[in-house]
């Protein structure tokens, strides 16, 4: 089988700013914008990236996100405007691959470094407030478009045009649009998620608590 190609449309990286919605005022690094030229990835970061909330974005587990330029036009047609890359919060905006048939374990090659997929990404009121539609949390996990959170495998560096190559897809495991399926609506299949190869520590302590006997 020959391996799935795509392409970076744009490498985005943004620091914590200060937002208010008219009901809170809350510190995120969720707005970002494309970066030129090389960008190095090493340790747990893009460079020039940040993340306000280390709990629910960054750390090892959750170095990068991934978004499909395929699914933001989507998007544009479900809102009826343009959208530019990097409005969702994603890191890396793709085409050509297929982020959310990717399954936990998966690993790309993406310019010179190597990355792999670990979870989806779960909705919070930011999505919202920065995309300024009131009911969007609630769209985007109906919508079963998650993007993909990564981790560094390998540190490299990464710009605008390089190729996207998916070196291996685990047969065993469950792609991120049923990851999220199971999140929200279909809470049977939980335990399912204990059985996946790879699953992160905090996604299995996460099922493992909700299929505990009581």
């Amino acid at each position: 089988m020959n391996a799935a190609r795509g392409r970076l449309l744009s490498v985005n990286a943004g620091a914590t700013q200060t937002f208010t919605d008219g009901k809170r005022v809350f510190t995120s690094a969720i707005a970002k914008r494309p970066r030129a030229g090389r960008v190095a990835l090493h340790g747990v970061n893009l460079d020039g990236d940040d993340q306000a909330d280390r709990q629910a974005h960054g750390g090892p587990d959750r170095a990068l996100y991934a978004y499909a330029s395929e699914d933001y036009a989507w998007w544009e047609g479900e809102l009826g405007r343009p959208l530019a890359p990097g409005l969702f919060g994603e890191n890396l905006t793709l085409r050509g691959i297929d982020v959310n048939g990717a399954v936990v374990g998966e690993r790309w090659r993406v310019g010179n470094a190597i990355l792999r997929v670990t979870s989806p990404r779960i909705p919070c009121y930011k999505l919202a407030h920065v995309v300024g539609e009131s009911d969007f949390v609630k769209r985007f996990a109906a919508a079963l478009r998650p993007g993909a959170y990564l981790a560094i495998v390998e540190e490299g560096d990464v710009g605008a045009g390089d190729d996207v190559e998916v070196l291996a897809k685990p047969s065993n495991s469950v792609t991120l649009a049923d990851f999220a399926h199971v999140y929200f609506s279909d809470h049977a299949r939980i335990g399912e998620l204990l059985d996946v190869p790879g699953m992160t520590d905090a996604w299995r302590a996460w099922a493992a608590e909700r299929t505990a006997p009581r």
